[in-house]
């Protein structure tokens, strides 16, 4: 795989990479790798370049929305002693959850693991194991749920296929509805549901949920 770098004067070098399992030319850009424009092997460089330059603006608004959200992480982070009491919070409160859950909803998962990681809240593995970030405990209680029946429904549907997402909208309501039926947070949750009502997603619970967990970044 041959490549070339071209040095933009506002973006630094960029990468540009002949690969022959290319179909057409993309431009991505990473937060650690830079920008990198992949060029099909039967593509010239300078077809790579113009590309490019069509999605300059693009590049230069995606490289300074990373670089805001560096800087929120690193102003929100947080003592080692308070991820360690975290840690040992998650470890008491999540497993057991994701135990009621897959009891109430028919799910059998292998093993849990409490990890601390900045990539995502949760992740199921092709043997049945299932990994929950210790920031789950600094959710409510209705998101936490969402992040767990999400990887519980990946041990039915280990994709994000259309059955997927039918079996956790159903599963996300039912939890809505029981939750909001103990009073717990009564007034957000009223809130919650006639945002959920006007929502004009194709699967509004979860939708409504995903922006909600989107107010809580990773730490």
């Amino acid at each position: 795989m041959s490549s070339r770098t071209y040095n933009d004067p506002e973006i630094g070098p960029v990468r540009l990479v002949k690969s022959a399992r290319a179909r057409r030319i993309s431009v991505r850009v990473h937060p650690l790798k830079g920008v990198t424009v992949t060029v099909p092997r039967f593509c010239s460089y300078a077809a790579g370049l113009q590309v490019f330059g069509q999605c300059r603006g693009w590049v230069l608004k995606t490289l300074e929305k990373q670089k805001s959200l560096r800087e929120t992480a690193s102003a929100s982070a947080v003592a080692p002693e308070q991820i360690e009491a975290m840690r040992q919070e998650a470890k008491m409160l999540l497993p057991r959850r994701l135990s009621e859950l897959a009891e109430r909803y028919g799910f059998s998962y292998g093993r849990v693991f409490i990890k601390h990681n900045s990539s995502n809240w949760g992740s199921c593995s092709a043997r049945g194991n299932i990994n929950l970030n210790l920031n789950l405990v600094r959710l409510p209680q209705l998101l936490r749920d969402h992040v767990i029946l999400h990887e519980l429904c990946h041990l039915r549907h280990p994709n994000h296929g259309p059955e997927f997402h039918a079996l956790l909208e159903r599963l996300d309501a039912d939890n809505l509805r029981l939750l909001a039926g103990a009073g717990e947070q009564e007034q957000a949750f009223r809130q919650l549901q006639d945002t959920i009502r006007r929502s004009r997603a194709g699967f509004p619970v979860q939708y409504v949920l995903q922006q909600e967990l989107k107010k809580y970044p990773l730490v």
